[in-house]
């Protein structure tokens, strides 16, 4: 049975499919038995979904996001 690192270092296969046979089920006799890291790929599953879910916006000019980051900053105080 997998251990709970290994399952969350190969969760992202598991969830795009990319595992074998072999390594799904072995995923899935951990999952069967662990509470813990089916909470976490249930979060992951929102993670993704949320992220296909966001408009991608074009970026038009870095520079001038940058410019405008710097400038919302507050200054800071001197010691």
């Amino acid at each position: 049975m997998l251990s709970c690192k290994e399952l969350v270092a190969c969760s992202s296969d598991y969830l795009d499919g990319q595992l074998s046979l072999g390594e799904k089920l072995l995923a899935r006799q951990h999952l069967l038995f662990c509470r813990n890291c089916r909470r976490f790929l249930r979060q992951m599953r929102v993670t993704q979904a949320t992220i296909k879910a966001m408009p991608e916006a074009p970026v038009d000019d870095v520079d001038e996001i940058v410019q405008r980051m710097t400038k919302a900053q507050p200054p800071h105080e001197a010691p």
